[in-house]
Formats: structure tokens, C-alpha cells, sequence
């Protein structure tokens, strides 16, 4: 059932989730705006959810070893209740990486959604191949880890969201893909582009780019006071591209929203974590961004044209995370006259009674936002005489006992002084390692499969 493919007609991605934990009311206005499009356009629309980083397939592996139901993203429900009902209604296609380390499961209470909502079960497609724990190059460099593997994910590329679309995919849902692979995919399925049309895919994939981190893009990430002022930032508008034949795209957001799509804010983006200009490296082509032309169209209206791409790697990236111990970290504030001295006091009485732990030091308020573990920068920079400061220390140990240790001390400075300490707050959680490989791109195929709402006794 090949209905995606419209390569004559416009397509327009909007994005309702930058990462895992984002504004889960950030999609209504998205879709209100799409809906309007494509009633007066025609065309397809596609919804994407973004809500994977390094380490959030890790932990979501963690959270299926402790629930075999569990692992995909934590805010599912809340992300698509607004909006799926909706979506279903218009035809509007849903793209997202929120199956983390369940795509299965996902999908089931995404079924069990839709019946809730009390609309037809969608057609819904899981995408597999990027776990590669058991590839056997895999399980080489994992015996040369310190310790155990949690996980190993391979950054998928675009063709088997594409090809799940046009077999009549409804929502798709993935592990890890790369973040403008959820948009490259349907672009890819709608326009039927050839797999070496390197420009145009190119193209695409900087729109998934200037999508992917939400709100970035409309100033979010953008905003300084005083300096670059945008307005109604607490309504902020997440970005909506609308994809031509030739790659080219349109950045746009709902109208009535807060931020703003500019020059200015593109460019910031559209730069963001590239190492190079000339080649953003992405398992489906090589983007070149240097003779690219970012052109105001109107309010609210930027375009992107000019992207070159060049053929794409033999070589999928691939991030190992294994257990690296555990980490404690312990607050305490003190204020008023001479606060500073007495979190440094206390500091040092810390580090007295754990000489056998590695400890971080931050006076927040006075310095704690640089690479200073070893202490030598705080020790160095005289008392400043603030009046408001928050001692932060923390211990990264592999044996979770010995990592306690820091909390109870820090703790117990509420009586054993020094003065005026208040507001203790402790956490310890599981620490993660990442290493990063390539793997050849023929060891990891992909695929997609069309799942079926459960019955009882089913096993998921």
C-alpha cells in the first residue's frame, strides 16, 4: 500500500519534542498548525517526537532489566494524548525515536492509548537493527570494558522509516536512529528521492537538523536579556519545515506562539554540534552546509536552500555505555555574613573525614560551572565574601557503599557545624561509561515490522 509517495505535493514536519523530558503541551499547537496546512494545501503532514540522547538508551535499558515493560520513553503518554486522537483524523503520520529500548512496548501503549481515546487502533510500525549488543565485534570490545556492557545502539539511517511510511505506517516508532533521520525518512518516502540523490537528501537532513532540538530553533536556546531579547518565551513555538522536491525547506512555527524563527536564530542551530561545516557526518549522507543561503521569507518564515551533500559513510556510529559505578552528589547552603568562609570550612571538614574519596568541590553562586575536579581553581581563587552560596560536592566510586559515605558526611554538617547550614539534599544513582565505534554498514541491516495490539495472554 504505497500511499506516501506524492513527490508533487508540499510536505511539512513539525516537531513536538526536542529530547526526553521536554514540554509535553508542546505538540497541540503543532498540529493545530499542520491541520490548517494541509486544509489548505493538501499534501502531507508528519509529526516528530525527538527524545533520545547518548545516554538515554542506556538508562532506558537499565529500566527494562528491572521491567521487561518498561524502557521506552517515560513520557509517552503524555506526549501523545493531546495530540494522537488528532493526528489519526488528518492523516497526519507520527515519527519518533520514543521506543528507546522497547519499541515493542511502546507500541502496545500507544494501541492501548488509541483505545482509551476510543479511536480505531492506528497502524503502527516498530524499526529494529540498532541494537547491536550481540554483534560480535561488539562483543569483543566488550570484554575490553571495565566493566559490564548495558547497552549498544547503532545510529540507524532513514530508509526503513521510509520504507514503513509508504507501506502505510500511520505512527512509526524507533530505538536509535540519528535525530534528522526523523526527518529525512518521511521526506525520503514522500518525494521517492534515489538513495544516491546525495543533495537533495542532504537538504532534508538539515531540516531534520533545524528541527530536532525543539524549541532551539524559535529561540529557546537563543534567549539572552538585554542582549537578544525575544518575546513570550514562556509559550515558546516549536518549528515546522515545510520540504520541497529539491531538499530545500521552509522553518516556520504556529502562529500565536511565543519565540521567533529568524536569521539570526537558524544560524545558531543550524551550526549547533557541527564539528565540521563541510561534512555533518549522518548514516544516510554527508552534509556540506558552507555554500548554503538562509533567507528571510516573512515573519516567522526563514528558508534553507543550498545544502550539498556528498555520498554517505560505509560505516554506521555506534555508542557502547557500560556500568562506571555510582555517583553521590550532596548540597548544603549557607548565608548571611561570612558564608562563603563556612561552606569552604565545610568543604574542608568533608574532605578531612573521607581522605580515602575523590571529591568535587562547588561553591555554586561563586565558581562551579568549569572543569575543576582536582579542587585546584577554588583552592586558588580567594574568598569572595559571598553572602549566598550553595556547597555542591560529589564522588563518582565504583562501590556504591563507599560513594554513601559523602552523603551521610555532608548531612551530618547540619549539627557538627560549621554555622548556619541548611537545606541538605542528597542523590546517589547509577553511573554510565560511553565508548564510541564504527561498525560497517553492511553488519547492520534494518528493517521494520507492522505489530498488532496484544490480546490476553499475549507476550509482548
Amino acid at each position: 500500500m504505497l500511499d506516501f509517495f506524492k513527490p508533487t505535493q508540499p510536505l511539512r514536519i513539525g516537531c513536538g519534542a526536542g529530547f526526553s523530558g521536554d514540554r509535553t503541551d508542546a505538540a497541540g499547537p503543532v498540529v493545530q498548525d499542520l491541520v490548517a496546512g494541509l486544509q489548505s494545501q493538501g499534501g502531507h503532514a508528519v509529526l516528530i517526537f525527538e527524545t533520545l540522547a547518548e545516554r538515554t538508551l542506556a538508562l532506558a535499558q537499565l529500566a527494562r532489566r528491572a521491567d521487561p515493560q518498561a524502557g521506552y520513553e517515560p513520557l509517552l503518554l503524555d506526549l501523545l494524548r493531546p495530540v494522537l486522537a488528532t493526528c489519526l483524523a488528518h492523516g497526519i503520520r507520527i515519527v519518533s525515536n520514543f521506543g528507546a529500548a522497547n519499541p515493542r512496548a511502546a507500541a502496545q501503549v500507544i494501541f492501548q492509548l488509541a483505545q482509551d481515546l476510543e479511536v480505531a487502533a492506528p497502524r503502527i510500525a516498530v524499526v529494529w537493527g540498532d541494537d547491536v549488543r550481540e554483534h560480535p565485534e561488539v562483543q569483543t570490545r566488550a570484554r575490553s570494558l571495565p566493566s559490564p556492557l548495558v547497552s549498544a545502539n547503532a545510529y540507524l539511517g532513514a530508509q526503513a522509516i521510509a520504507d514503513a511510511l509508504n507501506q502505510g505506517a500511520q505512527i512509526v516508532v524507533c530505538g536509535r536512529v540519528a535525530d534528522p533521520t526523523l526527518t529525512l525518512g518521511p521526506a525520503l518516502a514522500h518525494f521517492g528521492w534515489a538513495h544516491d540523490d546525495w543533495h537533495a537528501l542532504a537538504g532534508a537532513t538539515m531540516a531534520g537538523h533545524l528541527l530536532e532540538c525543539g524549541a532551539q530553533v524559535t529561540g529557546g536556546y537563543y534567549a539572552d536579556p538585554g542582549f537578544k531579547d525575544l518575546p513570550d518565551l514562556a509559550h515558546v513555538g516549536f518549528p515546522i519545515a515545510q520540504i520541497e522536491a529539491d531538499g530545500c525547506c521552509t522553518l516556520s512555527k504556529p502562529a500565536g506562539t511565543g519565540g521567533r524563527i529568524d536569521l539570526h536564530t537558524v544560524k545558531e542551530q543550524l551550526l549547533y554540534e557541527i564539528d565540521n561545516p563541510a561534512a555533518y557526518i549522518t548514516p544516510d549522507v554527508v552534509a556540506d552546509i558552507t555554500a548554503a543561503q538562509v533567507t528571510q521569507l516573512g515573519p516567522d518564515r526563514v528558508q534553507l536552500s543550498g545544502v550539498q551533500g556528498h555520498p554517505r559513510p560505509s560505516h554506521f556510529k555506534v555508542n557502547l555505555c557500560h556500568e562506571n559505578g555510582w555517583l553521590a552528589e550532596a548540597e548544603i547552603s549557607y548565608a548571611g555574613a561570612r558564608a562563603e568562609a563556612r561552606a569552604r570550612l565545610a568543604a574542608a571538614v568533608v574532605r578531612e573525614r573521607l581522605p580515602h574519596l575523590t571529591l568535587r568541590v562547588d561553591l555554586i553562586g561563586v565558581r562551579s560551572l568549569w572543569a575543576d575536579d582536582a579542587g585546584a581553581a577554588l583552592a586558588a581563587l580567594p574568598d569572595q565574601g559571598g553572602t549566598d552560596v550553595r556547597l555542591r560536592m560529589a564522588t563518582s566510586n565504583a562501590d556504591k557503599a563507599m560513594a554513601e559515605q559523602l552523603l551521610r558526611e555532608v548531612t551530618a554538617l547540619y549539627t557538627c557545624g560549621p554555622a548556619g547550614g541548611g537545606g541538605v539534599r542528597t542523590a546517589l544513582r547509577p553511573r554510565l561509561g560511553l565508548v564510541s565505534c564504527l561498525l560497517p554498514r553492511e553488519s547492520i541491516p534494518s528493517r521494520f515490522e507492522m505489530v498488532q495490539p496484544l490480546t490476553a495472554g499475549d507476550d509482548a
